[in-house]
Parts: structure tokens; C-alpha cells; sequence
């Protein structure tokens, strides 16, 4: 049975809490080719920002935004993704030639065959790229949040940062939820047969 075939959209199930699906795929990071797989998402934190493809004009601008505040996710113990449809031959030139790209120091992973793309449903049939979808994986590999905008619409990653911590602190107590706006530091909620109709 084929990646495809496999994928977590093939049965139409939601992907929230669905657990990402087996995969190898060749990246560039800082001078080198590399291969990522689904096993390097495990026992860590990773953000995977997919983006439709390289050289186009509003990727770069997403690429310097995770750049800028790689550090912070770093220092939350958690690893940054970017995919688009390309190869890793092209996110090498990319790399190269973008000042903004340039600033990654995180994987660029290629997903020419669109294994990655069509298995977080970010897939475009009609023109065989990606949409911008934002996916947060928890350590034991299951998806935590996603977001997914029309290609003409880019991100704010402080947004995706927001939402990591969020993810971060309802992993570590379960009896919590966090509100809407919630922030670091900011109150949570219990969730109680007393609250009900009070909130």
C-alpha cells in the first residue's frame, strides 16, 4: 500500500490527534543535503510549515519570519520544518541566492513525489503544490495543530509560537485548557461541573 494510500486524509479522518505518517524525504540545512524522516519528528517538539514552492514571492518573507525567531523555538526544544514541492537541489540554490532564505538554519525539505503535501491534505491537484498549511507535531508524533491559508495570505510565526507553548503546556497538564488569547503565564481554566454556564 502506497504512502497515498495510507495518508492521513486517505480515510478522510481529522487530522487533530491523527499520527503523522511514515516518510523519508531529502533536505538541505546550512551547506549539507540531509534526510529527514518521520523517526527525527519523534520525542521532540517540530513545527512543519509548508509552503507551495520556492522562488515565489511570498515564501522568503515566511522563511526570514521563522528564521528571525528560530532561537525561540529552539529554545522550547522544538525543531522547524519547512516543506515545499521542490527538490532539494533547488532549496540549496534558493538557500543561496535568497538573503532571506539564506537566514534558515533549519531543514528545507523537498517533497517532489508530494508524499508529505497530499498526507497533511495541503496537497493542490491542479497545480501540484502546497498550500500554506502550519501543522504542530507533540513528541510522540501526533498532530497538535494545524493551520492552513490561501497562498496569498502569509503567516505570522509569533502566532505559531503562541500556539506551541499552548501545546506544550496542556501536554504537561492535562486537566487544564487554555483560553482564548491565552499567553505564557497567562491564567488557564480547570475544567468543572462548576463552571458550566459561569464562563
Amino acid at each position: 500500500m502506497s504512502l497515498l494510500e495510507n495518508s492521513l486524509q486517505a480515510d478522510r479522518r481529522p487530522l487533530i490527534n491523527a499520527r503523522i505518517p511514515a516518510f523519508k524525504a531529502q533536505a538541505y540545512r546550512e551547506g549539507k543535503f540531509i534526510e529527514v524522516t518521520d523517526k527525527d519528528l519523534h520525542g521532540k517538539w517540530s513545527v512543519l510549515i509548508f509552503m507551495p514552492a520556492a522562488f515565489t514571492f511570498n515564501c522568503p518573507t515566511e522563511i526570514e519570519d521563522a528564521a528571525d525567531h528560530y532561537a525561540e523555538f529552539q529554545k522550547l526544544g522544538a525543531e522547524v520544518y519547512i516543506v515545499t514541492t521542490d527538490t532539494h537541489f533547488s532549496h540549496k540554490v534558493w538557500h543561496e541566492t535568497s538573503p532571506a532564505v539564506g537566514k534558515a538554519k533549519f531543514p528545507l525539505v523537498g517533497d517532489p513525489t508530494h508524499q508529505l503535501t497530499r498526507a497533511f491534505g495541503v496537497h493542490i491537484d491542479e497545480e501540484g503544490l502546497a498550500l500554506r498549511g502550519t501543522f504542530i507535531v507533540s513528541p510522540d508524533g501526533l498532530i497538535k495543530t494545524m493551520e492552513v491559508h490561501d497562498n496569498a495570505i502569509a503567516r505570522d510565526v509569533t502566532e505559531t509560537l503562541r500556539k506551541l507553548k499552548a501545546a506544550q503546556y496542556v501536554a504537561a497538564h492535562p486537566n487544564e485548557v487554555c483560553p482564548a488569547k491565552w499567553n505564557e503565564g497567562a491564567k488557564t481554566i480547570k475544567p468543572s461541573l462548576d463552571l458550566v454556564g459561569k464562563i
